[in-house]
């Protein structure tokens, strides 16, 4: 146990953790004091179009807290990755709503040295009954689409992820929305990143409901959202003349970095 606390509070200290938030006033302060007794400090909570009091919770807790009028799950997630500070190694994505493994951070700082992403795989069965019937399904899917267009084998599309920054600004990610995270893993996939996945507990959040699974049309949305992402990705990679790392390196050599025309931050 020392020696996994010795990692994590290394891990932790290069680390800043992005955790998008809307409407999330009933847990989000939690979140953020259970990260920080983990040895995380760089906390940084994107507060996108809550009605609620998510960033003041936020914030009394000890998190930094960026707000934005438009909401979007990628979007927050992009927001938190602006300006990282120079001391940063590590971009670490947290669910607002408690429902993330936090033991699982101490197998992402003993894997960190070797790889470039850290997946969470949500492969518990006894977590399943957390999982709406789409989300299950759409958890299978999407893996076999990425395994039969990219060759690639993922156990699940969890949020609960850690990506190098160095690796992060290679993907030049365009999602905004719920295809974040699979555009991720495909675009990781195509960048050549080391990749690992480790098991992680999805824990029933204790308070309010979820964006996505807490209602079926919410679940079939976000399913339809990422196999549209899926679908785009694929025809960009067999179809378009220009590859999406040329693309990366044209917006980078103009100063323009993940920033596209389309960002509402342009």
């Amino acid at each position: 146990m020392p020696a996994s606390n010795s990692l994590l509070r290394d891990f932790a200290s290069r680390t800043l953790v992005i955790i998008p938030a809307h409407n999330e006033a009933a847990c989000v302060g939690d979140v953020v004091t259970r990260l920080r007794q983990f040895g995380f400090e760089h906390i940084r909570v994107v507060d996108n179009a809550s009605t609620d009091t998510s960033g003041q919770v936020a914030r009394e807790a000890g998190a930094e807290v960026l707000f934005h009028p438009q909401r979007g799950y990628g979007l927050a997630c992009w927001i938190g990755g602006v300006k990282v500070p120079q001391n940063i190694d590590w971009l670490l994505y947290c669910n607002a709503d408690a429902s993330d493994d936090f033991e699982a951070y101490r197998e992402f700082a003993r894997i960190a040295p070797e790889n470039d992403l850290i997946l969470g795989a949500r492969t518990y069965l006894e977590d399943r009954q957390n999982l709406t019937a789409p989300q299950r399904f759409g958890n299978w899917l999407a893996p076999f689409l990425i395994r039969l267009f990219w060759g690639r084998r993922f156990a699940d599309l969890g949020p609960q992820r850690a990506i190098r920054v160095s690796a992060y600004e290679r993907l030049c990610l365009r999602d905004r929305g719920f295809g974040w995270t699979v555009e991720m893993q495909v675009r990781a996939v195509e960048e050549g990143l080391r990749i690992a996945e480790i098991p992680a507990r999805c824990f029933p959040r204790p308070a309010g409901k979820s964006k996505i699974s807490g209602n079926f049309r919410g679940s079939l949305f976000a399913g339809v959202v990422i196999l549209q992402t899926i679908g785009s990705l694929a025809w960009r990679r067999f179809c378009s003349p220009k590859s999406p790392g040329a693309s990366c390196a044209s917006r980078k050599s103009k100063g323009m970095g993940n920033i596209l025309p389309r960002d509402p931050l342009c």
